[in-house]
C-alpha cells in the first residue's frame, strides 16, 4: 500500500537501522499535470523512495481558499500514488509538513523552485541530520492555477455559444 497514515510512516520510517535514501516533498497536487509529473520525477531520482505529504482539504482550503481543493484528498492521494516515481503518500491537516518532516527524517528534501532553499518548511532538521535541501526548478508554463484559469476562460466562451 502506497498511502499511508501518519502512524503508519511513523512506524514505517521512524526506526533505527532503516536503509536507504529518503526523499520528501510536500504540497497540495491539486490538478495533477506535467509539470509535477516532471518534478516528482526528479525528486525520486535523489533518491531510493520518495515521499509525498500531500495537504489535506481542510488545509488546501485553508492555503489557496474556499474553492480548492478541486479534487478530494482521496482522489488527489490515488493519483499521486499511481505514479511509478512515488513510493508513499502520506496526509497532513497541518499548513505546512514540518510534523511528518520530524517523524520521517528524510536525508533529501525538495520543494520546487519557487521556493529559494532558506525558506523551506523543515530545512533546519534535514540538514541538522547531515542531509541536503534543494530548490528544484520547475517546468516553465505549468500550474494548477493557470489551469483552473484556462477552464474557467473556455467556461465563459462556451457559455457564449449557447452550450456548457
Amino acid at each position: 500500500m502506497k498511502i499511508l497514515s501518519r502512524e503508519e510512516i511513523a512506524e514505517e520510517y521512524n526506526r533505527p537501522g532503516r536503509e536507504g535514501i529518503v526523499v520528501f516533498t510536500n504540497g497540495c497536487f491539486d490538478i495533477l499535470h506535467a509539470g509535477h509529473v516532471d518534478y516528482l520525477q526528479r525528486a525520486r531520482a535523489l533518491g531510493d523512495l520518495l515521499v509525498v505529504g500531500m495537504n489535506s482539504d481542510d488545509s488546501v482550503r485553508r492555503l489557496k481558499g474556499e474553492c480548492r481543493p478541486i479534487n478530494s484528498e482521496q482522489d488527489r492521494a490515488a493519483v499521486l500514488a499511481g505514479l511509478e516515481c512515488v513510493d508513499r503518500v502520506v496526509i497532513f491537516d497541518e499548513e505546512t509538513p514540518l510534523e511528518l518532516i520530524r517523524i520521517i527524517r528524510p536525508q533529501v528534501l525538495v520543494k520546487g523552485g519557487d521556493w529559494p532553499v532558506e525558506r523551506i518548511v523543515g530545512r533546519e532538521i534535514v540538514q541538522g541530520d547531515g542531509g541536503r535541501v534543494l530548490s528544484l526548478e520547475l517546468l516553465p508554463g505549468y500550474s494548477t492555477t493557470g489551469i483552473i484559469k484556462r477552464i474557467l476562460s473556455m467556461h465563459g466562451r462556451l457559455s457564449s455559444r449557447g452550450t456548457s
